[in-house]
C-alpha cells in the first residue's frame, strides 16, 4: 500500500501583507518626525495660541520593487557581452529623476503630506530630554488614590461585602444544620475598609525669566516663548511634581502669570541683574535647596546695561550655585554673542550652561542642550 502526499511550504506572510504595509508606513512616518524635529518644534500652527493640533509633513511614498526598462537602450550593469572596458560609461550620464537645465523631461520622486498629530511630536521629542543632576530630596507624599486592602465585621454600610457576607451567612447556616439561606445575623456582615495610596515625589521648581525690553523684537520673542512652550508641555508630561514661577523684566523684574508671561510686550531698557536678584529672594524664601531641585532659566537678547554687566555675572554665579541647573539662552540676531554673554562663559560652575540661538531651528538644541540626557548639543554656541 503505497501513501502519496505533497509537501507544500506557503509564504503566511502574504496574508499578512496589509499589516506589515501599515508597520513600514508608520515606522517611515516616525522617521520623517525625527528629521524635521527641528523645524517642528518652531512650527507657527504650534506655538501660536490658538494653533493647530495637527501638523503636515512631506513624506516619501513606499515603493515596491519592479523592473524598470531602458528606453534609450544603453549598455548597463549586467549587461552585454563582457566587452566592457575600464572607463566605459554605463546608462546615460545624469539622474533618473531629472536635472540639468530646462525642463526634464523624467519622472520625479513621489511624496505626499502626512498628517500627525501635536502628541506624536511630543513622543518623540521628549523621549530623550530630562531633568538634568535631578536629585532625591526631601520628598512630599501625595494620595494617587485609594486601596481596599482588609475586611472587618464593623464599618460603612456603603463598604459592604456583599458576597462575603453571603458566604459567612451560608457557613454559619451549614454548621447549624440549617442549610441555605436565612436572615442574616450582625457576626455574618462583612466589610471592606480602605486605605490611602501614597506617593512619594521629589520636589523641583523651575524658575522661568524672559527679558521684555524694548530690545526684544518680535524675532528674539519667538525664539524666547517657543522655547518656554515646549519646556512646560515637557515637564507637565514627564513630572507631576514641578512647579513652575514666571519672571519678566526690564530695567525692574516681576512675577507674572503664566498668560502674562506669553503675551506680554516690551518695553524699556535692560537690568538683568534685576531678574537674577528676584529670582535668588523667591529661592531663599520659598525653595530651601533640601526639599527642592531649583532649575533657573533665562532667555534674553544679551542688549543690557553695560554698567550692569558685572553685576549680573556675580549674581548669576551665586544663582548657579543654588541650582541644579541654570541655564541662560541669548538670541543673536545679529550671531554674536554679547558682552555680558563672554562675561558668563567665564563661570567655572559646572551646574551652569548658556546656548546661543541665532535662528528658529536652535530652539531645538537648545532644549537638547539643557535637557539632553547624553548632553550633546545640536547647533548654536554653548
Amino acid at each position: 500500500m503505497t501513501l502519496d502526499f505533497t509537501i507544500t511550504k506557503e509564504d503566511w506572510s502574504l496574508y499578512r501583507k496589509g499589516e506589515l504595509d501599515r508597520a513600514r508606513h508608520q515606522e517611515k512616518v516616525r522617521e520623517a518626525i525625527r528629521q524635521n524635529l527641528g523645524d517642528l518644534v518652531t512650527e507657527e500652527s504650534i506655538l501660536l495660541p490658538q494653533g493647530e493640533k495637527v501638523i503636515k509633513i512631506p513624506l516619501r511614498s513606499l515603493r515596491e520593487y519592479h523592473f524598470r526598462f531602458d528606453l534609450e537602450k544603453g549598455r548597463q550593469v549586467g549587461q552585454g557581452r563582457g566587452q566592457t572596458q575600464v572607463g566605459d560609461v554605463l546608462g546615460p550620464v545624469g539622474s533618473a529623476e531629472g536635472g540639468g537645465s530646462g525642463a526634464g523631461d523624467q519622472p520625479g520622486s513621489d511624496y505626499y503630506e502626512a498628517e500627525i498629530t501635536l502628541a506624536e511630536v511630543e513622543e518623540l521629542l521628549f523621549e530623550e530630554l530630562a531633568l538634568p543632576n535631578l536629585e532625591e530630596k526631601k520628598s512630599v507624599e501625595t494620595a494617587e488614590g485609594v486601596e481596599f486592602r482588609e475586611i472587618r465585621k464593623n464599618g460603612l454600610w456603603s463598604n459592604i461585602d456583599k458576597k462575603r457576607t453571603l458566604l459567612a451567612l451560608l457557613k454559619r447556616r451549614a454548621l447549624q444544620g440549617q442549610p441555605g439561606f436565612g436572615p442574616p445575623k450582625p457576626d455574618d456582615l462583612r466589610f471592606k475598609t480602605w486605605d490611602l495610596r501614597l506617593t512619594k515625589h521629589s520636589n523641583a521648581v523651575i524658575l522661568a525669566m524672559m527679558d521684555t525690553s524694548g530690545s526684544m523684537g518680535t524675532f528674539e520673542k519667538y525664539l524666547a516663548r517657543g522655547f518656554y512652550f515646549w519646556l512646560l508641555r515637557f515637564l507637565r508630561s514627564k513630572y507631576e511634581q514641578v512647579l513652575v514661577r514666571f519672571l519678566a523684566h526690564h530695567t525692574e523684574a516681576q512675577e507674572v502669570g503664566e498668560r502674562e508671561f506669553f503675551t506680554k510686550g516690551e518695553s524699556g531698557g535692560t537690568r538683568i541683574s534685576s531678574v537674577y536678584q528676584l529670582a535668588l529672594e523667591i529661592i531663599a524664601r520659598d525653595y530651601p535647596s533640601t526639599a527642592y531641585n531649583i532649575y533657573p532659566f533665562h532667555f534674553s537678547d544679551g542688549d543690557n546695561l553695560p554698567s550692569d554687566n558685572q553685576e549680573a555675572a556675580r549674581l548669576a554665579r551665586e544663582l548657579a550655585g543654588v541650582s541644579n541647573l541654570f541655564g541662560y539662552g541669548e538670541i543673536a540676531s545679529k550671531g554674536n554673542g554679547s558682552t555680558l554673554y563672554d562675561l558668563l562663559g567665564e563661570l567655572e560652575e559646572s551646574r551652569f550652561r548658556r546656548f546661543l540661538l541665532r535662528e528658529k531651528g536652535d530652539i531645538y538644541g537648545a532644549l537638547r542642550w539643557f535637557f539632553g540626557q547624553a548632553g550633546s548639543p545640536a547647533g548654536g554656541l554653548r
